[in-house]
């Protein structure tokens, strides 16, 4: 769980795509005869240059007491954006750790209508997170790249 994999059938399913599931390396996207649901790969790609509507996250409890389990609801400023998949303590990042799918919603533009808005690094920087346990909002860290060896560093070894 520190480390984010997925398992598909519990924090992903087929509902999802592989963009939105932070997937889309496990693609070759120069075979000769393609793969199944490349052209709505291809055109979700164009999309995640502002962002995706949804995205995986991976979730830190900051404080070290709590347990997260499965169904817990994240927010972000108060407001209800996802809810956790999986999750269990990880005993390296020292709190509770899962992942959640957590979708922006629409906003106005100005006038124009409504434009549809990414998940973006700078979106999940900017907010104040939260996980809701038994009634209790506990602060939460969220990243779109694994909090524990993000870069494989220690897999390698």
């Amino acid at each position: 769980m520190e480390k984010g994999y997925r398992d598909y059938g519990h924090d992903l399913d087929n509902t999802d795509s592989l963009l939105e599931s932070g997937l889309g390396f496990t693609c070759d996207y120069t075979k000769e005869k393609g793969f199944i649901g490349q052209e709505k790969v291809m055109a979700q790609k164009q999309l995640k240059v502002n962002g995706l509507q949804q995205r995986i996250v991976q979730v830190l409890i900051e404080d070290s007491e709590p347990m997260m389990y499965h169904g817990e609801v994240v927010l972000r400023n108060g407001t209800p954006v996802g809810d956790i998949r999986a999750a269990s303590y990880g005993h390296t990042l020292g709190g509770a750790v899962g992942l959640s799918m957590v979708k922006r919603e629409q906003q106005e533009d100005g006038g124009a209508g409504k434009k549809s808005v990414g998940v973006t690094k700078k979106w999940i920087e900017e907010g104040e997170w939260a996980v809701d346990i038994g009634g209790v909002q506990y602060k939460a860290v969220v990243s779109l790249k694994p909090l524990y060896d993000a870069k494989n560093e220690r897999i390698k070894m």
